[in-house]
This record gives C-alpha cells, structure tokens and sequence, in this order.
C-alpha cells in the first residue's frame, strides 16, 4: 500500500511512520509533507496514493485547500488534535478522524477499516448486485402532515432538522426553527426516514446531517452535538450508538 503523510510537525509525522510500519512493514510512505502548497504540488505531479494521512492545521492554511486545489480522491484518515473539524473532514474524502495523539489501537481500527471499505467496493458481491438491481429503492417519506389549532400544516422531510421526544411528546424543528408536535414516536419515525439523511443518536433525539455543526468530544469521550436551529437543552450521542453514529457520518 503507498501512502503520503500531511503534516507539519515532523516528529509526529515519523512516529506516524514507524506506527505505519508496525502494523504493515509493505506500507510504503511515498512523501512526508509539510503545507498546502508542497501536497498540492505533490499531488499533481504524482499517481494518487492508496491512502492519505492528514494533519488539519497546516504551515500555510488548514489541509481544506488541498481538496479546492488538486485532483485528491485518495481516501483519507485526518489526524489533528482539533475535534470541531470532524464534520467538516467527513464531508470530504474522509473515513476516520483520529485525535492525536494518535495510539496505535485507534490507527489499526481505522487501517482495519481502510481494508474492509476497499475489499467491499474492489469485489462485488455480484448475486447481491443482480438482486438489487430487481428491487425498487425503499421510499421514505417526503412530507408530514402538522395540526396546528385548527389549521393543517405540510412539512417538506427535506425542511425538517431533528426530531425529539419530551415528556412523551414528539415535535419536529424545521430549519427555520420551528418546534410543531406530530404524532410519530421516534420508533416509528426511524422506519419512515432515510438512514442516510437521519440518524437517532439516543433515546431522545433523531437528527438530520445537515442540522448537525460541529461535534464535540465532552467528558468521559462523550459526543456532544451541536444543532442548527439550537436545541433547547444539550444533546449528545448516546455511548452504544456512537461507533454506528461517527460510521453514518463517513458514509
């Protein structure tokens, strides 16, 4: 596997090296760069490597410039010690985000991971294939019907940011920050929403991507969200559902 590490701080980038060759002496480290502008340079000059490693905070600029400047789509695993930027890595090429520093545990799951996600899509599963070529995509809902007083309300799924249960209520926050009770549990509204769109990150709180800022580590390694509209009391990922919960984000 060839691979190049992003990285100003070059004692970090060796010890990346060595945890590198622990876990595969084969992986081979094509190039050790410091900038935005020596990886863009880098990058057009040479084949894509099979992975890329990198640091957020850069010499020049943080490393989202990389991807506005030069052909990167080489999967990526970001090691910084920065956590407000998860979202943001997760929109891009990323398939882990690791908080440095980094131990050798968390980056043998991520190579693990690495490995999985390239033997899914490098081999096929063609009898899968040719089933669900035959099966008609599930469909979700589009839109739900609110009662409000004595008017009837449409609310486009697309509108809505999360959902949260309260005292045995459920209510919807649409984008404009709207709180409209509807008659669905979370339960139920699990089966009717795209899992790709919306996640339930606990027993209270099912949240669409798009809503979700930044995520924060909290005390104890919790996940702490934060929502656009803002909630109205702290929200965070439940601990049985966060491995599945940072999975969705990298999907």
């Amino acid at each position: 596997m060839n691979t190049i590490i992003i990285e100003d701080e070059a004692l970090t980038a060796q010890r990346l090296e060595g945890m590198l060759k622990k876990y595969d002496a084969g992986i081979h480290v094509l190039a050790i760069l410091p900038s935005v502008a020596e990886s863009v340079q880098w990058l057009r000059q040479h084949d894509a490597p099979d992975l890329v490693f990198m640091d957020i905070h850069l010499e020049d600029d943080l490393c989202f410039k990389i991807f506005e400047l030069a052909p990167l789509t080489a999967p990526v695993i970001f090691t910084t010690a920065y956590d407000e930027y998860m979202i943001k890595a997760f929109k891009v090429n990323s398939i882990d985000y690791l908080l440095k520093p980094v131990n050798l545990i968390e980056l043998i799951a991520a190579l693990d991971k690495y490995k999985t996600l390239k033997e899914q899509f490098s081999k096929p599963d063609f009898n899968t294939l040719l089933r669900s070529i035959g099966q008609s995509a599930p469909e979700y809902k589009s839109r739900f019907m609110i009662t409000v007083g004595t008017k009837i309300r449409s609310i486009e799924t697309a509108d809505i940011a999360y959902f949260y249960s309260n005292e045995k209520i459920t209510f919807l926050v649409t984008r404009d920050g709207q709180h409209l009770p509807i008659d669905f549990s979370l339960d139920k509204l699990v089966s009717l929403l795209d899992p790709r769109q919306f996640f339930r990150i606990s027993r209270q709180y099912l949240v669409s991507f798009p809503a979700i800022q930044t995520v924060l580590t909290h005390f104890k390694g919790k996940l702490k969200l934060e929502l656009a509209p803002k909630a109205r009391q702290d929200v965070f990922v439940s601990g049985d559902r966060m491995t599945d919960f940072k999975d969705w984000l990298g999907r």
